[in-house]
C-alpha cells in the first residue's frame, strides 16, 4: 500500500509540516527580536543556548517517559504547551513587559516540548508504517522539515518586518493546528511492554549503554556532534554578519530560504539516492564536502551568495540522515525505542547549547570573519577523524531490516540545520 495511504501517517505528517513552518517563522524572527531588543549577539546566543539546553538535559528522561507514558498524550501535549510558551510573547509586546529572561524561558519551554514530541514521534514511527517503508517515512519527513525550512524563513523576515508580534502569533496558531491534526491519529502508538518496568535511572542507562556499545553508532554520533555544533554556530553567524552589512528581515529570510531549498532538493534526492549509497562513503563525504565549503562563506557578505552556499551545504544534509538513520535501524525492542533514540539524541544534539553560547562569544570577541575562521578549521577536523576513524572505514554495506515490530527508526539524529 502507498504510504499516502496509510492514513494516521499522512495526519501527522501533514499536521507537522504546519508546525514546522509555524517553528520556522519564529525562529527566524526571534534572533532578530533580541537583536532589535539589545543588540548584543551574546544575547541572541544567550537565547539560542535557551532553547537547546533541553536537548542536553531533556532526552535521556524523555525516552524512558516516553516507553512508559500514553506516547500519543505526549505528542498532542508537547504541542499545547509550546503554543501557549509562544503566545506569551506577542501579549508581554502588547502589554510593554517583554524581557530578553522571558524570551529565554519560552524558549526553553518550546525545546523542552521539541524534544518530548521528537522522541515521542520517532518511537511511535514504526507503529505507524510497516518496517518496508521507514525508509520512505524517513525520507518523507526529511523533505517535509526541509520544504517547511524553505519558506518559513522568508515568512518570518517579511511578517517581522510587518510588526514583530505577527510571527509569534502564527506560529501559536500552527501549534493548534497541529494539534487538532493528532487527534486524529487512531493508531495504537505504544509498544507491546513484555517486563515491568525498570527504575528511571536504570531504565535511561539501558539506552544509553546500548547506544554507546556499537562501535559504527558511537562513532557516528560523534562526528554528528561536532557537525551540529558547526551548524549551530553558522546560522546565527550569518544572520548576525547579513545584519551588520545592512540586509533587511526580509532580505535575511530569503538568505536563510535559500539556504533551506538546497535541503529540500537534497530531501528529494535521498528519496532515491538512499538506496545505492554505503554508509562509508556517505559518512566520509558529507564531512569532506562541508569542509570544502565552508571556508566560501569567507569570500561574501551578501545574503544571496551566502544563502547559495548555505544551500550546498545543506544538499548534502538530507542524504546523510536517510543514510546514517537507515543504517543504523537495528532489531531492538519495541519497549526500548525511546530509550536508545533518545540516547542517541543527547549524544548528537547535547552540544547545541555550547553551539550557541559559543556563537555568541565569537561573535562579540572575533566578529563574523574570525568565526567563520574557526568553523572551517572545526569541520576540517571532523572531515580528517571520519576518514581515519576505523569504525567508518570498515562499515559493512547497508542490509535492510524487515520486522516491522522491532525496527528502530532512528537510532542516530542528526540537526535538521544541515
Amino acid at each position: 500500500m502507498s504510504l499516502w495511504r496509510n492514513r494516521d501517517f499522512a495526519v501527522l505528517w501533514a499536521g507537522q509540516a504546519v508546525s514546522t513552518l509555524g517553528a520556522q517563522i519564529s525562529g527566524t524572527a526571534l534572533p532578530l527580536l533580541v537583536l532589535t531588543m539589545t543588540g548584543s549577539p551574546a544575547d541572541a546566543g544567550l537565547v539560542g543556548a535557551a532553547g537547546t539546553l533541553p536537548f542536553l538535559i531533556g532526552h535521556l528522561p524523555a525516552g524512558t517517559l516516553v516507553d512508559r507514558w500514553n506516547r500519543h498524550r505526549i505528542l498532542l501535549t508537547s504541542e499545547l504547551t509550546a503554543g501557549l510558551a509562544l503566545a506569551t510573547i506577542p501579549v508581554a509586546m502588547w502589554t510593554g513587559h517583554l524581557t530578553v529572561t522571558h524570551l529565554a524561558a519560552v524558549a526553553f519551554v518550546q525545546g523542552l516540548c521539541f524534544v518530548f514530541f521528537g522522541v515521542a514521534e520517532r518511537a511511535a514511527l514504526p507503529r505507524i508504517v510497516p518496517a518496508a517503508q521507514l525508509p520512505t517515512a524517513i525520507a518523507q519527513n526529511e523533505a517535509r522539515s526541509r520544504g517547511v525550512a524553505m519558506a518559513g524563513p522568508p515568512l518570518g523576515g517579511l511578517l517581522f518586518g510587518l510588526n514583530r508580534a505577527v510571527p509569534f502569533v502564527a506560529d501559536a496558531i500552527t501549534y493548534l493546528i497541529a494539534a487538532a491534526a493528532l487527534l486524529l491519529v487512531r493508531r495504537d502508538l505504544q509498544a507491546p511492554r513484555n517486563t515491568a518496568p525498570e527504575p528511571l535511572i536504570r531504565a535511561t542507562a539501558t539506552g544509553l549503554r546500548w547506544a554507546w556499545r556499537h562501535p559504527l553508532v558511537r562513532a557516528t554520533v560523534g562526528l554528528i556532534a561536532l557537525s551540529n555544533l558547526v551548524f549551530q554556530v553558522l546560522v546565527l553567524t550569518l544572520v548576525v554578519n547579513a545584519q551588520r552589512h545592512g540586509a533587511s528581515p526580509a532580505a535575511i529570510g530569503t538568505m536563510l530560504g535559500i539556504y533551506s531549498a538546497g535541503g529540500l532538493l537534497g530531501a528529494l534526492a535521498a528519496t532515491r539516492l538512499h538506496r545505492h549509497l554505503s554508509p562509508r562513503l556517505t559518512i566520509i563525504g558529507v564531512n569532506w564536502i562541508w569542509a570544502a565549503l565552508l571556508p566560501l562563506f569567507l569570500l561574501t557578505t551578501a545574503p544571496i551568495p551566502t544563502g547559495l552556499l548555505g544551500a550546498a551545504c545543506a544538499f548534502v544534509g538530507p542524504i546523510w540522515n536517510v543514510v546514517i538513520l537507515t543504517y543504523a535501524a537495528v532489531l531492538v525492542p519495541g519497549e526500548l525505542l525511546g530509550r536508545v533514540t533518545s540516547a542517541a539524541m543527547t549524544l548528537s544534539w547535547g552540544v547545541l547549547p555550547l553551539g550557541s553560547l559559543s556563537a555568541g562569544y565569537l561573535l562579540t570577541t572575533t566578529g563574523p570573519a574570525g568565526t567563520l575562521g574557526a568553523l572551517a578549521a572545526v569541520m576540517l577536523a571532523t572531515a580528517l577523524a571520519a576518514t581515519l576513524s576505523p569504525a567508518i572505514r570498515n562499515a559493512p554495506p547497508f542490509t535492510p531490516r524487515t520486522d516491522a515490530a522491532t525496527t528502530a527508526a532512528a537510532a542516530s539524529p542528526s540537526d535538521p540545520r544541515r
